[in-house]
């Protein structure tokens, strides 16, 4: 039976999602407490691969089991013996076809930065530095939308089968006096392409890009052409829709 586990995370001590061989990942100590739990080895497949230093407020996984579970206590036992980095929101029996991954319609991150010195924005905010033009990277995350090859903004010499993307939300919105949030909502996202992406829109904010230079990165289609990543740790995978 197939059963998927809605969760949160902070990245922050993380080296991302994904097991890797040299850290340790949100995917591994989730599989080891469910291995632990259900005493069997128990892989789980997550809705996404989320960098190192990047936050889920909201992440899926699902994994199969031969055992009819209670899902409300199996929640509340993962939720005793993992870090307090980690939590479970719920265990839900779904289909056997349904796949956190490939199931999933869109995906919505958050990216924030603010403006001025801020005590409580350091951990979980980027801090800009200069005046930045807000109006003009709206104008230009609008042509996101016409897009949908994003190659100019993927990681090179990744194992992605194509980097075509659709795009339905992309716009900055001031949530606080000094204090910016970036939405962006697609079908699917390429490795480090949110980051990316800000960090090229930056370049237009800056005023060393314009909006019909913006176009001619994503058409290049070379990272190269596109700006600077930008920190991982104001970003937040924030909704996963099926």
């Amino acid at each position: 039976m197939r059963y998927f586990i809605t969760l949160s995370y902070d990245g922050t001590h993380y080296h991302g999602w994904q097991i890797q061989p040299n850290g340790v990942s949100v995917q591994e100590t989730l599989q080891q407490a469910l291995t632990t739990l259900l005493r069997q080895q128990t892989e789980i497949v997550g809705a996404g691969r989320t960098d190192a230093g990047v936050h889920a407020k909201m992440m899926v996984a699902h994994f199969d089991s031969e055992q009819t579970l209670d899902c409300p206590q199996l929640a509340y036992r993962l939720n005793k013996i993992l870090p307090q980095d980690i939590a479970v929101q719920k265990v839900e029996p779904v289909a056997d076809d349904m796949h956190a991954r490939y199931s999933a319609t869109s995906r919505t991150y958050h990216y924030f930065v603010h403006t001025q010195k801020d005590p409580f924005c350091r951990h979980y905010s980027w801090m800009l530095h200069g005046k930045i033009d807000f109006h003009a990277m709206n104008q230009a995350a609008q042509l996101l939308l016409q897009y949908q090859d994003f190659t100019s903004f993927s990681k090179v010499n990744t194992d992605t089968k194509t980097n075509l993307c659709t795009i339905t939300e992309a716009h900055w919105d001031e949530v606080v006096p000094g204090q910016w949030r970036f939405t962006i909502t697609a079908n699917r996202f390429l490795r480090n392409m949110v980051r990316a992406i800000v960090g090229t829109l930056m370049e237009v904010g800056r005023g060393r890009m314009s909006k019909e230079e913006f176009s001619q990165v994503i058409e290049q289609k070379n990272r190269c052409s596109a700006g600077e990543s930008v920190p991982g740790n104001a970003l937040f995978l924030i909704k996963i829709e099926y």
